[in-house]
């Protein structure tokens, strides 16, 4: 990393769910899900991305879950906010309000829908970067968004201070080698996909930011230990172990599937926000038999 750049994490970071009960954010099981967390070694949270249906949270809600978790937080591993738009001015509104509160870093996922130009992208980044004082990840999902980001972006982006790495989940481990090797000096490169944590730590990757653990944070996080201790073979068993487990997190949208298993955990209730619900049965049949393969319930 660049010596004027900071990691902002390394090892296994949760992209957390946002527990419902009764329509409103139950907090009371958000704050034992966190403990849960952090108990199990995780070593950083992310609130309010895709896992945490930030797109059905009002701005009140999206602003009192960042809070909520700085503060719940207390200091004891990094909170990383999800604040990215496909507005930039409502991106940049929220973005300003997680550093004012103490979040340790800002997610800015692509400007989805409105699917920017290479320069659209740089502007929308830049413009979020100046306006604040955070370090930014950077968060590649074109499966949602219908927006890649290309290298030559990656490279201009890279030039800014705070800008400082980048969740990589579009499944292309070409591309992120590519990456890899035009800037890894100055960006830190995180898996956005569970079952691909070992193949990108091996390319150069600082860690993960994870689905999977929600449910089994010790297991995620000891993955990527592994891989930060460059005993690949142990880790890429350990990630074989659970894949079937990864595979039924994401055999519907996520966050369907997790959300589904921490209520099967006894960690929130099942409610999810249209247009989520209910997963189907058959599907919900696969994952908890993932689940019982491991004596999750």
């Amino acid at each position: 990393m660049s010596k004027n750049k900071q990691t902002i994490f390394t090892g296994a970071a949760t992209a957390i769910i946002t527990p419902f009960l009764n329509g409103a954010i139950d907090y009371e099981s958000f704050g034992k899900i966190i403990e849960d967390q952090i108990a199990r070694s995780i070593d950083a949270i992310v609130v309010a991305g895709t896992t945490g249906e930030a797109a059905t949270l009002t701005h009140e809600e999206h602003c009192e879950c960042i809070k909520y978790v700085v503060d719940k937080v207390a200091g004891r591993v990094p909170v990383i906010a999800g604040t990215g738009s496909n507005d930039t001015a409502y991106g940049i509104e929220l973005s300003k309000y997680a550093c004012e509160v103490g979040a340790d870093a800002l997610l800015l996922v692509t400007p989805y829908y409105n699917k920017a130009t290479s320069k659209g992208l740089i502007k929308n980044f830049i413009e979020t970067a100046e306006a604040t004082d955070k370090p930014i990840i950077l968060y590649n999902v074109p499966s949602r968004t219908g927006c890649n980001i290309s290298i030559p972006v990656y490279k201009e982006l890279a030039k800014h201070e705070r800008i400082v790495a980048v969740k990589e989940a579009s499944g292309n481990l070409s591309a992120v080698a590519e990456l890899a090797a035009e800037c890894g000096d100055d960006l830190d490169i995180y898996s956005g996909n569970d079952d691909q944590i070992v193949p990108i730590m091996s390319l150069g990757g600082k860690g993960v930011i994870s689905v999977l653990s929600n449910i089994l944070p010790k297991e995620t996080h000891d993955i990527a230990e592994l891989c930060l201790n460059d005993n690949y073979k142990a880790a890429a068993a350990l990630q074989l172990k659970y894949l079937k487990l990864i595979n039924a997190l994401f055999c519907e949208v996520n966050p369907v599937p997790v959300k589904t298993a921490m209520a099967e955990l006894k960690m929130c209730d099942i409610e999810m926000r249209l247009p989520l619900c209910e997963m189907e049965d058959s599907n919900k049949e696969k994952l908890l038999a993932a689940m019982k393969l491991h004596n999750l319930i």
